[in-house]
């Protein structure tokens, strides 16, 4: 098992097999295995949830639950005939962050959410893929949705590059929002479990009082158990009202 001597050490990312083809790293890390982890994990719940019989059981009532859930997350916020087509993606997309957020708050693993490479990995993919549904489905009218509704017409010079640089900057507010979130928390957490060993260690008879900091760790444990579902929630509900804008230039 890896010590780890510093709250910043839970997200290096350590390379546990060099490969290199055709010039390109691909070298496996625990990044890598962690994700992999995550897919698995994913591919097992689908399978456990949607199984057929007559008995009704612990994973079907999440399944079902989670699933009508994020239906109806869907539903509300893509304003569209056509939005329960991309309830597939949102569902996988919300699957994969909150599995990997709740992974990370076990001991010693590793948090791929709380890498900015791979947050805007998502939200540099998300903010292109509805950038195209938008030409896709206005074409050059799609560029209408840079011009306030309303606004005079000697206010769109400046108008117009605000809303631009506004809508840009969804590329990088996405993933910043998800990756500040899970590598402030877990930092924390860290920080007050080491503290909360190292005051028992002393022992003495303040006993009572060092183990304040313990009971502190269980509680910000519980708040980071929280933090976790939300930002998956949160992530997941704003793709949908940036596909909603593309698809109906609000």
């Amino acid at each position: 098992m890896t010590i780890l001597h510093s709250p910043l050490d839970q997200f290096k990312i350590n390379v546990l097999s060099e490969i290199t083809i055709g010039g390109y790293d691909i070298s496996i890390t625990n990044s890598t295995i962690f994700m992999m982890l995550v897919l698995l994990l994913i591919v097992y719940f689908l399978q456990s949830t949607s199984k057929q019989g007559n008995s009704i059981n612990l994973g079907n009532v999440l399944g079902l639950g989670l699933y009508q859930f994020i239906l109806k997350l869907v539903v509300d916020n893509i304003h569209s005939k056509e939005s329960t087509k991309y309830f597939p993606f949102i569902y996988s997309l919300f699957l994969f962050i909150v599995l990997s957020n709740l992974i990370g708050m076990i001991p010693y693993s590793f948090t791929v959410t709380s890498h900015f490479v791979v947050t805007f990995g998502f939200s540099f993919t998300i903010f292109i893929a509805v950038t195209l549904i938008g030409l896709q489905k206005h074409g050059l009218h799609f560029f209408t949705f840079f011009i306030p509704t309303g606004a005079p017409m000697y206010l769109l010079p400046l108008l117009i590059p605000i809303e631009i640089i506004s809508y840009l900057s969804r590329a990088f507010s996405l993933g910043i929002r998800l990756f500040a979130n899970m590598m402030s928390g877990h930092s924390l957490l860290k920080i007050l479990a080491g503290f909360s060993f190292s005051m028992i260690q002393l022992g003495g008879i303040f006993y009572v009082v060092q183990l304040v900091p313990l009971v502190i760790v269980f509680l910000v444990t519980g708040l980071e158990l929280g933090v976790a579902l939300l930002q998956a929630y949160v992530f997941s509900i704003l793709t949908c009202m940036y596909l909603n804008d593309a698809i109906n230039l609000h």
